[in-house]
């Protein structure tokens, strides 16, 4: 199986990008998805509550963020609960997907993380700063919040080294499915 990794900076157009690669190609993989199950885990709930010392469950997600919005060293502490629980899913999902010709993953922090190694092909779907926070906000994201997630990743720059292949999405979806569509069909 040919693993193939998109990764970018915060609302570069990660999740787009991976359905249009994996589209008919591949089962697809998103840490994001596992991270907001994860959330609906009545185990993890109480994990979080317990570590981040929350008095009720209600509106779990809304506390989290008013406390990273407080001290954002809280986001190492959540990333130490969340992050090995992704990696766990990820393993599994490469064993189950292991007789596939193509499997897809979207993992933001990849190249955070080091991940680069688990990898045949890594992507990444680069855009303006400016481009990114006015999607983040488009989707209902606060500014301060953008701007600490944002400081949190490694510069553009930086992870391009770590990439086979760099898709720039500032223009429309037509345009987006172009560039990633003449990408993939060099491994098909």
């Amino acid at each position: 199986m040919k693993k193939i990794g998109i990764t970018g900076s915060i609302a570069s157009g990660k999740t787009t990008a991976s359905k249009i690669l994996s589209l008919k190609r591949g089962p697809l993989f998103s840490a994001d998805k596992i991270v907001k199950d994860l959330y609906l885990n009545k185990a993890f709930k109480e994990l979080i509550i317990k570590e981040f010392d929350i008095k009720k469950n209600f509106g779990l997600k809304n506390f989290l963020k008013k406390k990273i919005l407080n001290n954002n060293s809280n986001i190492k502490k959540l990333e130490k609960l969340v992050h090995p629980l992704v990696r766990r899913k990820m393993k599994q999902f490469s064993k189950i997907n292991k007789n596939k010709k193509m499997a897809f993953f979207e993992i933001p922090l990849l190249i955070e993380n080091k991940l680069m190694s688990f990898f045949d092909i890594i992507i990444f779907i680069k855009a303006r700063r400016t481009t990114r926070l006015k999607r983040f906000v488009l989707k209902g994201g606060e500014r301060k919040l953008f701007n600490i997630l944002n400081k949190k990743q490694i510069p553009d720059a930086r992870k391009i080294k770590f990439c086979n292949h760099i898709v720039v999405n500032e223009k429309n979806i037509k345009v987006l499915k172009k560039n990633l569509l003449g990408i993939i069909n060099q491994y098909v």
